[in-house]
């Protein structure tokens, strides 16, 4: 699912809001987890799953192209943990 397929579906599961407030509260949903993430900061989702950062090392990595190596720096990933009713709903 996309982001403009979310709107949709809540969109006509809530016809009386407008899609303009829709995409409003979608883009803010999901900026305040980036900018929660940013901070080193987690989001937890009861029912769904936890996000959350992890620090990866610097490495010394391979250019796939062309075999040369390159130095990749430290840096930190989004990681997701999905809930108990996620995982149950997933194995069903």
């Amino acid at each position: 699912m996309i982001r403009s397929e979310l709107v949709q579906i809540l969109a006509h599961d809530n016809p009386e809001l407008a899609i303009g407030d829709i995409e409003k509260i979608v883009a803010l949903f999901f900026d305040e987890i980036s900018r929660r993430l940013a901070e080193n900061g987690r989001v937890e989702l009861r029912g769904f799953g936890a996000f959350s950062t992890r620090a990866r090392d610097a490495r010394t990595g391979r250019n796939p192209r062309t075999g040369e190596t390159v130095d990749v720096a430290a840096k930190r990933v989004p990681y997701f943990k999905p809930g108990k009713e996620m995982r149950e709903r997933l194995n069903m």
